[in-house]
């Protein structure tokens, strides 16, 4: 893997850093967290229009087919700014359906996508919280002729409220355990049945719970094969953690520049406090770790893009990034002192949002133990 950009990725990278530091500013991530939308749809369109959202997605559907890696420069930025937009969560879904979908759902969905349309969500955590066991699913969608009829209840799905299409995992054969009879289940949001509950997270993103009560779809609806849906699961899963892992490095950094630019201008005894050892030092601390959530995440999408073994890169990743960036949005903290626990300081902003994006898509001991295993297999 090059480690350094080439010249359409540090253009794109630029591009984006400016455009989010004129058009997301901190007050529109406030006034986003207090609507009812939880996201600006101004934002939406405008990104949109810059065709940030079909960089990965193919161009049959009027994307550009240029690979996750370029992807994940928008994401960085995006996390950067934490600007309020559902892409985590249509991304994760669009990518799904582009890569395992049928014909019929990408030209149906897809373009919707890249116009700034559609906003698209995922539903795969239940009771039992574990991502990476096919058996923590127990939603079931039992087959009644030429449909699925879907009963169960999915936890913290993202943006349900404004999203046209669910990506529901569910079992569509009775009795199975494991990775048997796991499907993939187009769900629109207007089907009949769904109830959305609000869930609250430290973000105050738009999380809920959702109950699906009979809510019958057609089968057509399977991405991928009905029944064997687990390794598509696992796809997803893999593109979300590696995609999360990189946003929230590009929050980290921010939260990191916040420190610095404090550092530099607080003083005490006469000088400024980074010139102390405790503060410089934690400060160089703090860069290390996010310069080594950058490279180890870029290279889990740089294996996925090309289609290469990634379980063990995205793990790798995902654990590292939760513990070091909550780490160094706590390091930010600390520098600014008492007054980074007010809500006037923006930075609390940047150290909730961290917090949050550190608790999805598995525990690090969770991606720890998928490390450990392939480890152990090798020795």
């Amino acid at each position: 893997m090059d480690v350094l950009f080439n010249e359409f990725e540090d253009m794109l990278k630029q591009s984006a850093r400016s455009t989010l530091e004129v058009e997301s500013p901190p007050s529109l991530v406030r006034e986003a967290e207090a609507s009812t939308l939880g996201y600006s749809p101004d934002l939406w369109k405008k990104i949109a229009d810059l065709g940030w959202l079909g960089l990965a997605l193919p161009e049959s559907a009027g994307g550009q087919g240029l690979g996750l890696s370029s992807l994940g420069i928008v994401a960085c930025e995006l996390g950067r700014a934490v600007a309020p937009v559902p892409f985590h969560s249509t991304m994760t879904a669009a990518l799904t359906i582009a890569e395992s979908g049928s014909d019929a759902q990408r030209s149906l969905i897809l373009p919707r996508v890249v116009s700034g349309q559609s906003i698209l969500t995922w539903a795969l955590t239940e009771a039992d919280p574990r991502y990476l066991t096919p058996d923590a699913v127990q939603m079931q969608a039992m087959v009644e002729g030429g449909d699925l009829v879907l009963n169960g209840t999915k936890l913290f799905v993202e943006n349900v409220e404004s999203a046209e299409q669910i990506l529901v995992v569910c079992r569509t054969t009775p009795g199975k355990t494991g990775a048997a009879g796991i499907s993939v289940v187009l769900v629109p949001t207007k089907a009949v049945g769904p109830k959305a509950t609000p869930l609250t997270n430290i973000a105050k993103e738009k999380l809920s719970r959702v109950e699906f009560t009979n809510v019958r779809v057609p089968r057509t609806n399977v991405v991928g094969t009905e029944g064997a849906g687990w390794p598509v699961v696992e796809g997803m899963v893999n593109r979300a953690a590696a995609l999360i892992s990189i946003q929230m490095s590009g929050a980290a950094r921010r939260a990191l520049e916040y420190a610095v630019e404090y550092a530099k201008g607080r003083e005490a005894f006469g000088r400024p406090i980074g010139a102390f050892q405790s503060i410089a030092h934690t400060l160089a601390d703090t860069l290390i770790w996010i310069d080594g959530c950058d490279l180890i995440a870029y290279e889990a999408l740089w294996r996925l893009e090309r289609g290469l073994p990634a379980a063990v890169q995205v793990s790798q990743a995902k654990a590292f990034c939760s513990e070091k960036v909550v780490q160094a949005v706590r390091n930010a903290n600390v520098v600014h002192g008492g007054i980074a626990a007010t809500a006037e300081l923006d930075l609390q902003l940047w150290f909730r949002r961290a917090s949050a994006w550190a608790t999805r898509l598995g525990t690090p001991s969770e991606h720890r133990a998928r490390v450990a295993h392939a480890v152990l297999d090798r020795a």
